[in-house]
């Protein structure tokens, strides 16, 4: 009897070690937001993290950043809520500081976790700078006093808790650390990559929990499924017959080596994102990407 107490006892204490580490907070690497933010250059970071495309219903005619179509999963359908400056529908009333925590730990205001079809686990890369424009840029915006619907998403993917432990088992906040055996133009295009323009989102296959598979970085989502993203590892690009003039060709104007159109959501990025990035990040982007090894 005694054992079976100790048993007990011992079980008791494992599963509230278990549940204090899930649900403890998760931290991360400690941010400057005492920054001076720079509006122009925070619109710049819009059009590179893509924003306009998710969080602008640009087929149904839309406000600019009012909140986007859903992106459908198998867990549900999420809705990009709106990201205006109106403090009731939008984020007006967001800190700079709960803006980093959204951008890089997945939480928002009043502790709420973020589900990770919003891309923190790309985001968390951003330098302080880039958060603290981007949040002055989308201070500015014109506010837009509608809200966004709500995410359509069922048992017992609704728990927002859960996502605390999902956290803790696929997500490690992090900043873009820059190698230093890589040139500059090298290592600017892996933090847009990896970062702000969050490429693995799409390119990088999930496991059944919606986690990217670090190990296939970059390699497509299965054949056949819907939708469908392609490879982008230096390899693949290589073998399609990309060098650094024709990917930037690609990313700009829709068209691959064979001529076939890059449509559907690559389409938006296009029009909404890469269109309106510097030739020398364009240029960066396209070296990293055919040489990631």
């Amino acid at each position: 009897m005694r054992r079976r107490y100790i048993f007990l006892a011992l079980l008791l204490v494992f599963a509230l070690a278990g549940i204090t580490y899930f649900v403890s907070p998760l931290g991360g690497p400690s941010r400057n937001l005492n920054l001076t933010g720079d509006v122009v250059r925070g619109e710049y970071v819009i059009r590179v993290g893509g924003c306009v495309a998710c969080h602008t219903d640009i087929a149904g005619g839309g406000a600019h950043l009012a909140g986007g179509l859903p992106l459908k999963t198998p867990f549900g359908d999420f809705v990009p809520p709106n990201i205006t400056s109106d403090k009731q529908a939008g984020i007006g009333g967001w800190s700079v500081a709960e803006f980093s925590d959204a951008m890089t730990i997945g939480v928002g205001p009043g502790g709420k976790h973020l589900y990770p079809s919003f891309p923190y686990d790309s985001y968390t890369k951003m330098s302080d700078q880039d958060i603290v424009d981007l949040y002055a840029a989308l201070m500015a915006t014109e506010p837009v006093p509608q809200r966004a619907a709500e995410h359509s998403v069922g048992f017992p993917f609704n728990i927002r808790l859960a996502m605390q432990g999902w956290k803790r088992l696929f997500f490690t906040p992090e900043r873009y650390e820059p190698d230093a055996d890589r040139s500059g133009r090298w290592n600017r295009g892996a933090y847009l990559a990896n970062g702000p323009a969050h490429c693995g989102a799409c390119h990088t296959p999930r496991n059944l929990f919606g986690a990217a598979l670090k190990d296939q970085h970059f390699k497509g989502t299965p054949s056949g499924t819907r939708p469908f993203f392609p490879a982008i590892d230096s390899a693949t690009l290589k073998d399609r017959g990309y060098d650094e003039a024709t990917l930037v060709d690609a990313l700009t104007g829709g068209f691959d080596p064979d001529f076939d159109t890059l449509g559907g959501a690559m389409g938006e990025v296009i029009n909404e994102s890469l269109v309106h990035w510097t030739k020398e990040d364009l240029s960066a982007l396209a070296a990293y990407l055919l040489d990631q090894d």
